[in-house]
């Protein structure tokens, strides 16, 4: 034992040679020696003398996590294992089953079996339960349970499964996944082309610069990029997909950092495919990072017109760095600029509030830039779309729904309900949607509104003042209030609801190319989109001061 503890403390005073080495940590030269003195103390100290048998391994893993927790979300320690799964997102091919899958405590489930990949061919659906990987049980599997179906091409994995209340195994052979960064493009009509890019991997640039080709030669004369969903990835790809629109030599993003090596300026380097076609963007909140580049940077350039909601907001730059065994810190190195000069981050990490959390930057404190032709854009909340749709924000109480999997699992029960409904013009109908809302009471959902919450610490303060009597009343009826809203939010949420509910279902029967396919004829913002591209008028209007 004590043999392996020096091993393992031999690891912190090898990084103090790393450390200071660099010229960025010689100014804190000594604090560092000292903190890492300390800790390389304490962690031999603690391995030796506790009551009980530690996991060294466990011990730093949680000593290292916490650590980061306290900077930003985004600077992370990868093991070995997330960093393949770094590898695999950022060129989408990878060794499994060709399935995405959720990893809950007891459970994989399936959320969405790639069409003609092996899960789909071993007859596994979306809502599909995981509870036994070979032989090993997932709910008593510590690690994450996802890696278990990973393997060697042409191996088998036998699965145990639940569908509806019944248990199944199937065999399932391993296989090479590749995942399109351009899952589907095809023309909305004779002169409209609709790609759909759904990450920034290796793939990005290339594929979408595929796509816009193939839709011209189909006669496309104007374009709708989706990026709703998108949650970045590779800054590169990013610059090249504004470089298809944007001609060779022009800025399209800045970084600033304390580290002056990171302090870069990218412009594109390639000649574009098409400077003049007309262009709209849809984003959403869940369009982040490399989309909101690009997504900010035609805006800014006002070379698309941008449609749906705000996007996410992340402004900060990761840049991987290679540690001991195989390991990783993805570390947060910059801040990235648009053309116009504005930093889109919406959260700040550096200033958070009395619980720890970080505090979404004030309007008031938004600046105010300028595009190339002298619109107003802010900067500190994500992309706000030159056409904001009320239907791509999620309200609370959809957000509440959907992070409780509630309109998922609706999904599944109707399908298998319906075993025989046809997608062609489907509609979800008002006695559907009856059936959503008792299926949601009887699954006893709630949830707490950020009004619900400021309220409650009110009244404890009010506690601490001893004035909770005196408004006592005022607020029980404050709290009626919102509850009777709370009851009829659903129905106010009606269209949204239906829509994402309509997506989630078609996607069960026909894959996401269905889905899509789907929505160039239903989905309200390609119908906005393509309303605004068929009048030049109105298109050029969102492009001028």
């Amino acid at each position: 034992m004590k043999k392996v503890l020096k091993k393992r403390i031999l690891l912190p005073v090898l990084a103090l040679t790393v450390f200071l080495s660099t010229t960025a940590f010689q100014n804190d030269f000594f604090e560092i020696a000292k903190q890492i003195e300390i800790f390389t103390t304490l962690f031999k100290e603690l391995n030796m003398n506790y009551v009980d048998e530690t996991n060294p391994g466990e011990l730093m893993d949680t000593a290292i996590k916490s650590m980061l927790a306290d900077l930003d979300p985004y600077t992370n320690f990868l093991n070995e294992q997330d960093v393949e799964a770094a590898r695999i997102n950022q060129t989408g091919d990878y060794i499994g089953i060709g399935a995405k899958v959720k990893t809950l405590k007891e459970k994989l489930v399936i959320v969405e079996p790639y069409k003609d990949y092996p899960a789909d061919k071993a007859g596994l659906k979306a809502g599909d339960e995981i509870i036994k990987v070979g032989n090993i049980s997932v709910a008593d599997y510590k690690d994450d349970a996802g890696n278990l179906l990973q393997g060697t091409p042409g191996s088998k994995v036998e699965v145990t499964y639940v569908r509806q209340g019944k248990t199944y195994t199937a065999a399932i052979e391993h296989a090479e996944v590749e995942i399109n960064a351009v899952p589907y493009y095809a023309m909305v009509n004779e002169s409209t082309g609709y790609i759909v890019l759904s990450k920034f991997n290796n793939k990005a640039s290339q594929q979408t610069g595929y796509a816009l080709r193939d839709l011209k030669a189909q006669g496309a004369k104007r374009i709708i990029l989706d990026l709703r969903g998108n949650p970045g990835g590779l800054l590169n790809e990013a610059i090249n997909v504004v470089n298809l629109f944007v001609p060779k030599g022009q800025l399209v993003v800045t970084t600033k950092s304390k580290v002056k090596s990171y302090n870069k300026t990218y412009y594109t380097q390639k000649d574009p495919v098409d400077t003049d076609i007309p262009l709209v963007v849809l984003i959403n909140g869940s369009s982040a990072s490399a989309s909101e580049i690009v997504s900010g940077s035609l805006q800014d350039l006002d070379r698309a017109v941008i449609v749906g909601a705000r996007s996410f907001g992340k402004g900060l730059v990761q840049r991987p760095k290679l540690l001991n065994y195989g390991t990783q810190l993805k570390v947060t190195i910059s801040r990235y600029y648009t053309p116009s000069g504005r930093c889109i981050q919406a959260l700040d990490y550096w200033h958070r509030d009395e619980k720890g959390n970080a505090v979404r930057i004030a309007k008031e404190s938004y600046n105010e830039f300028k595009t190339k032709s002298g619109r107003p854009v802010f900067d500190g909340g994500g992309v706000l779309p030159d056409e904001a749709l009320e239907i791509s924000k999620n309200s609370a109480i959809t957000n509440a729904i959907l992070n409780q999997d509630l309109v998922f699992d609706f999904a599944t029960k109707y399908y298998y309900s319906h075993p025989t409904a046809k997608m062609d013009n489907f509609r979800l109908t008002d006695k559907d949607f009856k059936d959503f809302k008792d299926y949601i009471k009887a699954q006893n959902f709630s949830f707490e509104t950020d009004t619900e919450k400021a309220f409650a610490i009110a009244y404890e303060q009010a506690k601490d003042d001893r004035i909770d009597s005196a408004i006592q009343a005022e607020y029980n009826n404050l709290l009626n209030g919102l509850n009777a809203y709370k009851t009829s939010a659903i129905d106010k949420n009606k269209e949204q609801l239906m829509s994402l509910l309509s997506d989630e279902i078609v996607k069960r029967y026909d894959y996401s190319e269905g889905l899509y396919k789907y929505y160039t004829l239903n989905n309200p913002e390609i119908k906005k989109a393509t309303e605004i591209l068929s009048k030049p008028a109105v298109y050029n209007s969102y492009l001028r001061p």
